[in-house]
């Protein structure tokens, strides 16, 4: 692909720099700049941005970084750096509110369901800010609503992922019959039909809770992620905005 184009160099930079932040101070930097729920005590508004350059391990940011690199440059190079940085945030944005907005239906389905049977809300949110729970919560309600409550309030987002989804959108979109290859598929697949599925699986892992590639992975901020780059791509191409250039 060349040389690496502007955006795209300085948000290696910015991630890799994180990463190795992390490293060195672990738990502290999660704590700070992780995106936790709005209720958590270690909530903090500028997460909503900073959780974009948190990782939780090598794999996580190799692949993120890959697709970031591998679809993003081809977009970069065609809108130019303040277009693209701009869909990238936004996509980003876009997944941390679709996040958030599933874990509040999860953390209400959970405490109405605690404080219909009789427990103050109050204590319940003394209990969970405790990193505790009661062991009787699973036979008041079913245990999937007891664990999406519990998952809600205490395990931070961390990730590019829901960002790199919009730019797998805007890819697909731009170049819909890019052929691409997957590890275990040595196979070629256009872009049209590969992201759609990928973006399928993600949907499907997040409303039945059978996860297809692992445990802990945000599926929602992943779809909130290519449905905000799936609206600000119908919205350019309708306006004809695609032609324009934000240098």
């Amino acid at each position: 692909m060349g040389r690496i184009s502007d955006a795209i160099k300085h948000l290696l930079i910015v991630n890799i720099l994180f990463f190795a932040a992390t490293a060195l101070y672990g738990d502290q930097m999660y704590e700070w700049f992780s995106l936790w729920f709005p209720k958590n005590e270690n909530f903090g508004w500028w997460q909503i941005v900073s959780h974009m350059f948190m990782h939780g391990g090598l794999m996580h940011i190799v692949f993120n970084m890959y697709a970031l690199w591998a679809f993003g440059t081809p977009l970069e190079r065609m809108w130019g750096r303040n277009k693209f940085l701009f869909f990238y945030f936004s996509a980003g944005l876009g997944a941390a509110l679709i996040h958030t907005g599933v874990n509040y239906y999860y953390f209400n389905a959970g405490l109405d369901a605690l404080a219909n049977s009789g427990i103050s809300q109050t204590q319940i949110i003394e209990i969970i800010s405790s990193g505790r729970y009661m062991p009787d919560w699973y036979n008041i309600a079913s245990q999937s609503t007891i664990d999406n409550f519990l998952s809600a309030y205490n395990t931070p987002a961390v990730g590019a992922s829901g960002a790199i989804y919009g730019i797998l959108v805007a890819f697909g979109m731009s170049y819909p019959n890019s052929e691409l290859f997957l590890i275990f598929l040595p196979v070629p697949i256009k872009a049209k039909y590969f992201i759609p599925v990928l973006i399928g699986l993600d949907l499907f892992s997040g409303v039945t809770g059978y996860s297809i590639f692992g445990s802990g992975i945000a599926h929602f901020a992943h779809i909130g992620g290519a449905l905000f780059g799936f609206i600000m791509m119908w919205y350019w191409k309708k306006n004809q905005f695609n032609g324009n250039r934000w240098n």
